[in-house]
């Protein structure tokens, strides 16, 4: 085929063609790129809502865990308290024997195993060692004291030993 056009014409042709074929290429790249961000934009409220969905269930385990936790830790603390509570107040009751000591006589040994108490130690003369006896006695959480015939032989320098039960 010949073409017989003049070639500012052909130029102008060409051209025209050239601009056709650029305005086509422009509108597929725009409608491209507005597929793709419609494409991301779905992608997106889809992982969002995913999200969303995994952030209720966590709250939920959380919650539930945290509920678990926290009946774990009651537990554990109702455990301590009764431990607690059944405990013998060693303390206290240093305090009261202490507190039945008459002056001159010192204790060597001081066994406590509830419910016995054994007491070791030196007493300057009979009566003294009387007094602490007639003391214990007087006690209210203290029983059964033991203070054998042996401890009343020597009037003076007595080397005693007794026994009582404790009643905490």
């Amino acid at each position: 085929m010949i073409n017989l056009l003049p070639p500012s014409i052909k130029e102008n042709l060409q051209k025209e063609e050239e601009y056709r074929l650029i305005l086509i290429l422009g509108i597929l790249v725009l409608l491209f790129l507005f597929s793709l961000s419609l494409i991301l934009f779905a992608v997106k409220i889809y992982i969002s809502g995913q999200v969303e969905s995994q952030k209720i269930l966590t709250r939920d385990f959380q919650t539930q865990d945290a509920e678990k936790e926290i009946k774990l830790i009651n537990k554990k603390l109702s455990n301590l308290n009764s431990f607690y509570e059944n405990q013998t107040s060693w303390t206290r009751l240093l305090e009261r024997i202490s507190g039945t000591i008459p002056e001159g006589i010192y204790l060597t040994t001081l066994s406590l195993s509830p419910p016995e108490a054994r007491i070791t130690g030196y007493s300057p003369t009979r009566e003294i060692l009387f007094n602490f006896k007639k003391r214990l006695e007087q006690e209210p959480d203290f029983q059964k004291i033991d203070l054998p015939p042996s401890n009343w032989v020597k009037p003076k320098d007595i080397d005693f030993h007794l026994t009582f039960e404790i009643s905490l």
